[in-house]
């Protein structure tokens, strides 16, 4: 008799977790998008240079929108469908631009087949489902030099 009980009381306790979760993922699709509630609305982007130590600003749609004041290091930006640029300096060596795209995060597409559209709708507008690579890993060039004169001076070459 009482593993009858037990069972009837798991069958029932079954049922109360399936409503639940039923209505929690309805309440998820049609109060938000699912990528709001998965990835959020910003992102860390981690920076590795090599060498090490460099200055990095992030610039989109020409404004700076953050630094690194040293690599390694990372910054937390907001998600949008605007690419975001990557401008690295160290002193002796070449200026680096990295061009960072904007893509789609995965969720963007279970939003469309769950949610029939509107999850997609509010996390775009949102920027949620856009996603950035996670990493940017920049090989820095030192500057070039010129040997001059008789006494092998060197400078630095005009760029």
């Amino acid at each position: 008799m009482n593993i009858l009980k037990s069972q009837n009381n798991l069958f029932v306790n079954d049922k109360k977790a399936f409503f639940l979760n039923n209505v929690m993922l309805v309440s998820c699709l049609v109060l938000t998008g699912c990528a709001s509630i998965l990835d959020g609305d910003s992102q860390e982007i981690k920076v590795k240079t090599t060498p090490s130590g460099a200055m990095c600003q992030f610039i989109r749609k020409g404004e700076v929108i953050g630094s690194i004041s040293e690599t390694p290091g990372s910054l937390l930006v907001k998600k949008t469908k605007e690419d975001i640029f990557v401008v690295c300096k160290k002193e002796g060596h070449q200026e680096v631009n990295h061009h960072l795209k904007s893509g789609t995060g995965g969720a963007a597409f279970w939003n469309i087949v769950a949610g029939g559209g509107i999850g997609w709708a509010i996390d775009s507008a949102s920027g949620a489902d856009n996603k950035y690579d996670d990493l940017v890993d920049i090989s820095l060039t030192p500057k070039p030099y010129n040997v001059i004169g008789p006494k092998e001076r060197i400078v630095p070459a005009s760029v």
